[in-house]
């Protein structure tokens, strides 16, 4: 086929160029911490986004050129599609990409016809992987777009729909192993209600633990080994959905005996419609062991829903690569861009200034996060604040050896607590302003 982008070149790192179609921070093979950073960041392509989205929202049609796109569900359409988006991930400079089953191959009639349509875009797929070296960072199955679903998926009230969504997913998952995928994510796109009034919800929860269940099982009789993950989002398209930020996934993990098999997939829009910050997610998602991999993009705080913009904000990419350092970086996953152009943004060569400036803020935010951390200056200051549960009486309580009944003789002797410190946090922000 014909080149989709022919106007564009592989794009270069060239920090003193002018040239909107190049790098200015994000130099791939540049050290940071012992590792590259194309080894830190992992950058990956959301396909759905990327060649799916056509522009359109609610209030009107598709406004994008994609001139390799005949814009037919036909497979010929989805082979030429697959081809398209190689041309852009090699040129681009990624070394990954993501997508969900629906995205890649159309869905016929039969779920049979529709297997054998993925089988025929996995050759294609394969073929393009080992030609360009670009791998799956992980897949997953639409389980949310067809009418089918309308009720959910694992917590649908038909009992025929859960298993349709049980041999979907049987299939996402060889076609990921197939494929060598890092890892699958399940997204409950539709696992929530609408209404109390006519939801079990009990049942619900019980019947998608069940679901995941099944899906560790079946992970095991066919020898895959990628990563399994969750990802956390509070509404839309339902009403209040059961994966609704990481804390409440914790707990459905912790509730049904999953914690052992699957981490946390941590999209940052997700967070705020959760009425959280992106860094208080991966934080959380750190501390409990469960920080698995991430979806980079940002909302609008102005608006009320997934509005999936680029990331560009340099505190945001800070925070996070703050975060995923402490925790010691990215193993199956990495920062996949589930993020499309704006509507009015509707040429080919706007996908490449989108990915160029979410790479660009994520490598600043790489360098920056080094910096503080190779200065030690949070760390220092944590360090003092929380210096009275290193010896004596504090560390005698994270050892477990006092109780109510020691610590109220303890302090019955002692009278009023040593007075607290300041929590500089002034100081703090600014000290963070001097690294950005």
């Amino acid at each position: 086929m014909a080149e989709a982008f022919p106007k564009v070149k592989k794009i270069e790192y060239d920090p003193k160029s002018r040239n909107p179609l190049t790098f200015k921070h994000y130099n791939a093979e540049e050290v940071v911490e012992g590792k590259t950073l194309a080894e830190h960041l992992r950058f990956s392509v959301a396909f759905w986004h990327a060649f799916r989205n056509d522009g359109h929202d609610q209030f009107g049609v598709g406004t994008r050129q994609m001139p390799w796109d005949d814009g037919s569900d036909s497979l010929a359409n989805a082979k030429t599609r697959a081809r398209a988006a190689f041309e852009f991930f090699e040129k681009l400079g990624v070394g990954f990409y993501c997508f969900h089953d629906r995205d890649v191959a159309p869905e016929a009639d039969t779920l049979a016809e529709t297997n054998k349509n993925l089988d025929e875009i996995v050759k294609v797929l394969q073929a393009e992987q080992q030609r360009t070296g670009v791998k799956l960072l992980w897949g997953t199955a639409c389980l949310f777009a067809h009418p089918r679903y309308m009720h959910g998926a694992a917590t649908s009230c038909n009992a025929d729909v859960f298993a349709y969504a049980a041999a979907q997913v049987a299939k996402a998952l060889e076609v990921t192993q197939a494929l060598g995928g890092g890892g699958y994510v399940f997204w409950g796109g539709r696992e929530g209600y609408k209404s109390l009034l006519n939801t079990d919800m009990g049942r619900e929860l019980d019947h998608l633990a069940k679901f995941l269940h099944m899906a560790v099982d079946y992970k095991k009789q066919i020898g895959f080994d990628g990563q399994f993950y969750i990802e956390p989002k509070p509404k839309e398209p339902t009403k209040h959905q059961y994966d609704s930020d990481a804390a409440a996934c914790y707990a459905f993990l912790q509730r049904y005996d999953l914690t052992d098999h699957l981490k946390l997939n941590l999209e940052a829009n997700h967070a705020t419609l959760a009425g959280h910050s992106f860094h208080h997610e991966l934080e959380f998602a750190a501390a409990v062991g469960m920080l698995g991999s991430v979806d980079a993009n940002r909302g609008d705080l102005m608006l009320g829903w997934d509005t999936d913009q680029f990331p560009t904000d340099l505190y945001d990419t800070t925070f996070a690569m703050l975060t995923i350092l402490k925790a010691g970086g990215f193993t199956t996953g990495g920062l996949n861009f589930d993020a499309h152009v704006a509507r009015e943004s509707f040429e080919p060569v706007d996908l490449f200034h989108a990915h160029i400036g979410g790479m660009d803020a994520f490598a600043r935010g790489l360098k920056a996060a080094a910096a503080i951390r190779a200065d030690g200056v949070l760390d220092d200051f944590l360090k003092q604040r929380y210096s009275s549960w290193d010896s004596g009486i504090g560390a005698d309580i994270e050892a477990g050896k006092l109780g109510f009944k020691q610590l109220s003789e303890y302090m019955l002797k002692k009278g009023e607590p040593a007075p607290n410190e300041s929590g500089r946090v002034e100081m703090l922000e600014n000290i963070l302003n001097e690294y950005i």
